[in-house]
């Protein structure tokens, strides 16, 4: 709980929470105590409320790192204006902005405050960071505020923030809580204003594994060369042209996601000069010097830390052993290797047949399918490499 009027429903969502079976350990913040008085939650939830930092605990326990480890969430309901800044920009000054660093697990804070500290645009781009690094927003609602005002900031009803929380923990959102980040499509290499080279990449398998990952509550952010694909709602798109951008479009994205996944069909070559114009046509023949563009996915697998990184490998011959190779050349954790030699699958097609392959060196070939069920097969095998499939444990209500 954190230090708004709002605090005094933190008791009936904790009674909603454990009448649906979650043990819920209270946080409280310093301020948080001026609204609500830690012996209510200890009584309702039967555990110490933690409050300081500094504590005394067990010599062998760093409290903070303890209970992130042993949540299955964390929940902050009221979360100030001041929280909001401090988890944006990590600001780590007590209990609870310690134990958001700290936390891997899903994330789910309820806004509370007045509706022009809601509408500032410092709240607005914090809420925007957060949501980016995959927090979940129980919106406001909009009515009568504890200042005598009307407007949005009123935090939400307990009901609503305890569904939230149950639809967060539920079956199908294996992937709650982690920012995902998908390429997908071709790109395009300008010799003139209207020509260009390119490659038959539709951007299907791409958006499919967007949409799948979504559909498995992550949050994902597309980045799409050009294609005349409908984009899924609730992706964060990011659309490119080159492969130059492209490049630029991941790395600024690629240190906040923790699973990366390769499906765009990124050119090999790019003209070496692009004439801003419309070139004529001649008799003699005319020669185009092509330069070859970065390796995006080579780069990757050398700066990775944390990330998962999967690649895809477009193959017309010895499929298992070139993907390999990409595989172990690129330090890639898995690979999807697919023969584009086959007119009724891959580029173009809604199907595909295609082959995994591990950093194990364990492979796993596909049977005939739409590219959608792919993507659930690719899927699957990411979580089983990964320890992020969302088992319950106890919820943590922080409170500031």
């Amino acid at each position: 709980m954190t230090g708004c009027i709002g605090a005094y429903k933190s008791a009936l969502i904790l009674r909603l929470l454990q009448k649906v079976g979650f043990e819920v350990l209270p946080v409280m913040t310093r301020h948080a105590k001026e609204f609500i008085t830690s012996l209510t939650l200890e009584k309702l939830s039967g555990q110490r409320v933690l409050l300081d930092l500094f504590a005394e605990n067990p010599a062998d326990q760093i409290e903070h790192i303890t209970v992130a480890r042993q949540s299955s969430m964390l929940l902050v309901a009221p979360a100030t204006a001041n929280t909001l800044a401090k988890f944006a920009h990590g600001i780590a000054d007590d209990f609870l902005s310690t134990l958001y660093l700290s936390t891997t697990t899903p994330v789910v804070v309820a806004p509370a405050m007045n509706v022009e500290m809601w509408r500032h645009p410092v709240t607005t781009e914090n809420l925007r960071l957060l949501r980016q690094r995959g927090v979940v927003i129980v919106e406001p609602e909009s009515g009568y505020l504890a200042c005598g005002e009307t407007g949005e900031g009123r935090l939400a009803e307990p009901e609503v923030i305890v569904q939230t929380v149950v639809s967060c923990l539920g079956s199908g959102k294996s992937l709650m809580g982690k920012h995902v980040l998908v390429t997908a499509g071709p790109t395009v290499e300008d010799i003139d204003m209207v020509r260009f080279v390119s490659n038959r990449s539709s951007g299907k398998m791409g958006y499919a594994v967007a949409q799948e990952a979504y559909l498995r509550g992550a949050h994902v952010t597309l980045i799409s060369g050009p294609t005349q694909i409908p984009v899924p709602e609730g992706l964060e798109v990011i659309r490119v042209r080159s492969a130059l951008e492209m490049r630029e479009a991941v790395f600024k994205c690629f240190d906040n996601t923790e699973i990366v996944v390769m499906a765009a069909a990124v050119s090999d070559f790019s003209p070496e000069t692009m004439i801003p114009a419309k070139v004529k046509k001649r008799n003699e023949k005319s020669v185009i010097h092509l330069n070859r563009t970065t390796d995006i996915l080579m780069e990757l697998g050398k700066r990775k830390k944390r990330q998962f990184l999967v690649g895809f490998s477009a193959e017309s011959g010895e499929l298992g052993s070139n993907a390999r190779r990409k595989l172990q050349k690129k330090n890639l954790d898995l690979i999807v290797a697919n023969d584009i030699s086959r007119n009724d699958r891959g580029f173009q097609s809604d199907y595909n047949e295609v082959l995994f392959i591990d950093c194990q060196g364990k492979q796993e070939r596909s049977p005939f399918l739409l590219k959608s069920k792919i993507a659930e097969l690719l899927w699957n095998k990411i979580e089983n490499e990964l320890p992020i499939s969302i088992v319950r444990k106890r919820a943590v209500i922080k409170t500031q």
